[in-house]
């Protein structure tokens, strides 16, 4: 018995380091909270926000034989999978959480979720997105249009490339980003309105620098999140790629 004791103590001991470990790797993946703030604020940006201010892209890499056959594989598979959150509410059920629940009027509302989301710092399942993507319906309700993917923000273009080629999809990192006043380390819980009404903060904001950020009592990000991607396999044929950052 005192063996078997041991040998628990040794397991959550290891646990606990590599939770810790993983925490000071990438807390971006890790924190739902941010992730949260992260998904208005690409609504904040859809419209206006060039690559370069406070978006990082991947480049368009030319087309190689077999990606468009590992891209449509990978978009069959998601359809099959995700399918059944259609009903949002099985998506609750399955560990899925509503990304900024107080930030309305959204095109697209994140359903995020965080298991799936830390195993995709190792490996790339298109069954297991670390988002759902919904949009919201005139009559209430929302549809669901597709997922979003995430990778640690150290990961190569050719790592990337592996998970989805880059000639059919384009990765982006939110950079250079100040949050506005009252927002905590993370960029969550706090009240995100400031960087609507601000021209200021924000994915859409003026600033650019942590000096800049500093004298508007801000609190500035040079990297939010890790690599993210979109892809809207219950849309169109035309659509399912496409994402306006």
């Amino acid at each position: 018995m005192p063996s078997r004791r041991k040998a628990a103590c040794v397991a959550a001991t290891v646990l606990m380091l590599s939770a810790r470990a993983l925490s000071a790797q990438e807390p971006s993946i890790h924190h739902d909270h941010e992730m949260a703030d992260g998904a208005a604020m690409e609504e904040m940006s859809a419209d206006s926000m060039g690559a370069g201010k406070h978006l990082r892209l991947t480049p368009h890499w030319v087309e190689q034989p077999g990606d468009r056959d590992r891209a449509d594989s990978l978009v069959r598979v998601a359809r099959a999978a995700l399918a059944k959150y259609t009903d949002v509410g099985v998506a609750e059920r399955d560990g899925y959480r509503m990304f900024a629940p107080k930030v309305k009027r959204l095109r697209v509302y994140h359903y995020s979720n965080h298991l799936n989301a830390l195993k995709a710092r190792w490996v790339f399942d298109a069954a297991k997105p670390s988002a759902l993507l919904y949009q919201p319906q005139l009559g209430g309700g929302v549809r669901l249009i597709g997922a979003m993917y995430t990778a640690p923000p150290n990961t190569s273009l050719e790592e990337l490339n592996e998970r989805i080629p880059l000639s059919i999809a384009q990765w982006h990192q939110h950079t250079s980003l100040c949050l506005p006043p009252g927002a905590d380390r993370h960029g969550g819980s706090g009240d995100m309105s400031p960087a609507i009404r601000d021209p200021r903060f924000g994915a859409r904001g003026t600033i650019t620098t942590e000096a800049e950020c500093n004298a508007a009592g801000g609190k500035f990000k040079r990297r939010m999140f890790g690599w993210m991607v979109h892809v809207n396999v219950f849309e169109g044929e035309d659509q399912v790629w496409q994402h306006r950052h």
